[in-house]
């Protein structure tokens, strides 16, 4: 969060560099995986006191999954200081899954120092609690150390892993999967990752670890108009932190995406961590996020407008020309897109699939988001770069890495931009409402934009 060290995680810092090694490391690991405290320590919730939270993410995964929880949490209460993510190198390119552990140590220990806890809440997510699940089976004094677990989609075991009482949270598949001994909760309409960002699992874990219900489920509104924004800017898969960047918050028109003014409201440079913030944003404007790697090449964030504290915002993003960043074709003539949800993108479910337009046209179909693919990202650039749209077939290359699906849609581009792309999304199981985020066409040579729907 912002300042906090909230990896924990050894690292060689000037290891800036994603190879495709690391993407293809990806595919491996997805067939293997499938407010300050009181002066006492823990914050005081009516009769009960809060731990401590700490959240471990799943392969090609980060504290982003964890983003919409946080403010549920912060919602109800929970003061930010309590909240934190163990963030690590998925692919196992950067640690090992002892340095991993060794991370997660570090980060409880200054957990319990900065708040006078004696333990913490613990939650893993999919590759997460196979880190989770050996971490508290390591050593006796580790698992003293967690008050709960719990254990979303991932690991089954025949008792709670370090005898540390858990919560086995499930989403589709299987209903014969459980820890024994736990508290077991399923919910079979829920894909992989949308069952770790839910209201649903919110009041199940925030019931197990305070003993009572929740006041919401949602995110409530700032009353003031202000907010507080930090994260981190880190490459994607690795959470690597984008060392060398810089971080700039623009003020722009919701309408159009335009930028408001000639400068950037704030700006930040990037090291080893990440980090970025805190910025105090008001939630009747616009913003966007920019990833600056160098004078001629941005990485440009959208995101919802803010109407909460988040202190999880993650700018996944890749160093120019390495990683991912090599798959993603590139020309002055088009735009180059990201469309991310972290809740699985439906394309071939009926009258249950999501809608997701790009300038009216909806890239969502059966070839490119089939629900078994569990499609998290959507990279939409004009493959080929000939002018033409094609939805018949995926991306390949992209299509073969886990949670990543990639489009052929040609959406012309200009330097600078002249004209506005409306994207807009309507959710699966909601109540109908469309959602739009507008952004300038900026041109794919040296611009990348990402764009983040909600995942509530």
């Amino acid at each position: 969060m912002g300042a906090l060290s909230e990896r924990g995680v050894p690292m060689i810092s000037h290891v800036k560099r994603l190879r495709l090694l690391g993407i293809v490391g990806l595919v491996l690991l997805a067939v293997s995986s499938a407010a300050a405290t009181p002066a006492t320590g823990e914050a005081s919730h009516g009769r009960h006191r809060l731990r401590p939270v700490i959240f471990v993410h799943g392969g090609a995964g980060s504290g982003a999954q964890f983003e919409t929880q946080a403010m549920r949490l912060t919602s109800n209460g929970y003061p930010a200081e309590l909240i934190a993510v163990h963030e690590y190198d998925s692919t196992f390119g950067l640690n090992t899954m002892e340095e991993v552990w060794a991370g997660l140590d570090a980060l409880i220990a200054e957990m319990q120092e900065r708040t006078g806890a004696d333990q913490v809440d613990l939650l893993g997510h999919s590759l997460g609690t196979t880190v989770s699940h050996g971490y508290l089976t390591s050593s006796p004094e580790r698992a003293a150390d967690v008050a709960h677990y719990v254990n979303i989609d991932g690991r089954t075991a025949a008792a709670p892993p370090g005898g540390v009482p858990t919560l086995a949270v499930w989403g589709e598949g299987s209903p014969d999967r459980q820890i024994v001994g736990a508290e077991n909760y399923y919910a079979p309409d829920q894909s992989h990752v949308q069952v770790a960002t839910a209201a649903e699992t919110f009041a199940q874990f925030y019931d197990f670890f305070t003993g009572r219900a929740p006041r919401t489920t949602g995110v409530t509104r700032d009353r003031d108009g202000r907010v507080t924004l930090e994260g981190e800017a880190n490459e994607f898969p690795s959470n690597a932190g984008a060392e060398g960047a810089t971080v700039e918050v623009w003020e722009v028109d919701g309408h159009t995406g335009e930028r408001r003014g000639h400068h950037p409201r704030a700006s930040y440079e990037i090291g080893a961590d990440g980090s970025w913030g805190p910025f105090r944003a008001s939630t009747r404007k616009h913003y966007e996020l920019a990833v600056v790697w160098s004078p001629d090449e941005t990485h440009h964030f959208y995101l919802s407008r803010f109407r909460h504290d988040d202190h999880l915002i993650r700018l996944l993003t890749s160093e120019p020309g390495t990683g991912i960043d090599q798959l993603r074709e590139q020309s002055d003539r088009h735009t180059s897109l990201t469309i991310v949800r972290y809740k699985e993108w439906w394309g071939d479910q009926g009258a249950a699939n999501d809608v997701l337009t790009v300038d009216g046209l909806n890239i969502l179909n059966a070839a490119n988001s089939p629900r078994s693919k569990r499609v998290n990202a959507m990279f939409v650039f004009d493959v080929g770069s000939n002018g033409v749209t094609d939805l018949t077939a995926p991306h390949p290359a992209l299509f073969a890495l886990p949670f990543l699906t990639g489009m052929d849609v040609f959406v012309p581009a200009a330097d600078p931009p002249d004209h506005s792309i409306r994207v807009a999304m309507t959710a699966r199981a909601g109540d109908g409402s469309t959602e739009a985020i507008t952004v300038p066409n900026w041109e794919s040579t040296g611009h990348h934009i990402s764009i983040q729907f909600p995942d509530g």
